[in-house]
């Protein structure tokens, strides 16, 4: 089992670029050290078109004003997170689109580096197996450690999950084993359990022994329960 890097063709350039905006970046800083309850805001905002920052305040209290639970620190980062979300929101269709899946890819590699070395985390990756075609996309986040790798897909949301990726993430689980090598495998989304349960009960595609990671689990990629 080898690692390399997936082909510089039109897509990788373009989304290369989306993953280069400084929003990007920002947004996953945020939502590294959010809350649960802060990372469903992010959610609904960016969800959808931008509308009056005052209606999500009031539909999130206890992230703002007087009833907001948390330090003045939190209250700030709940400001933040939301200034950001509406950004992103503010961006057309396709383009918002765009910023969400690397907003989920960089979310998932900031929160591995704080749990394994830094270097070893890796963006647009295949993963080559001997005598095995080699997959034509490539993971969206891998952990290259000897001994340890472990590969990611995310997904903005629960619809993003289908029988393609699924078989992507336990064939290469299958073809590591076949090769005397562990391959963790995990599929990260930026949605609610129950939606990905829904969602992953009408898919026939294996997935036992890949970990779904949610809104709920996220900080587990770090090695934190919270």
């Amino acid at each position: 089992m080898r690692f390399q890097d997936a082909a510089r063709d039109a897509r990788a350039v373009v989304y290369a670029g989306i993953q280069a905006d400084p929003q990007v970046a920002r947004t996953a800083g945020l939502l590294a050290d959010a809350t649960a309850a802060q990372r469903v805001l992010a959610r609904a905002v960016m969800n959808g078109e931008t509308v009056d920052p005052g209606r999500w305040r009031a539909m999130f209290p206890g992230l703002f004003g007087p009833t907001a639970t948390g330090d003045a620190t939190e209250q700030a980062r709940s400001e933040s997170i939301l200034a950001a979300s509406l950004a992103v929101a503010d961006r057309g269709e396709q383009v918002r689109s765009q910023v969400r899946g690397a907003l989920v890819e960089e979310l998932t590699a900031v929160l591995l580096e704080r749990r394994v070395d830094a270097a070893s985390v890796r963006r647009e990756r295949r993963i080559l197996f001997d005598g095995v075609r080699a997959e034509i996309h490539p993971y969206d986040v891998t952990v290259e450690h000897a001994g340890a790798p472990e590969a990611y897909d995310c997904k903005w949301g629960a619809r993003g999950i289908n029988a393609d990726v699924l078989h992507q993430l336990d064939d290469a689980r299958t073809h590591a084993a076949e090769e005397d090598e562990r391959l963790a495998v995990a599929l990260v989304v930026f949605d609610a359990r129950r939606s990905c349960d829904v969602r992953l009960a009408r898919q026939t595609a294996p997935y036992e022994a890949t970990t779904i990671v949610t809104l709920e689990t996220l900080d587990e990629l770090a090695g934190e329960a919270r």
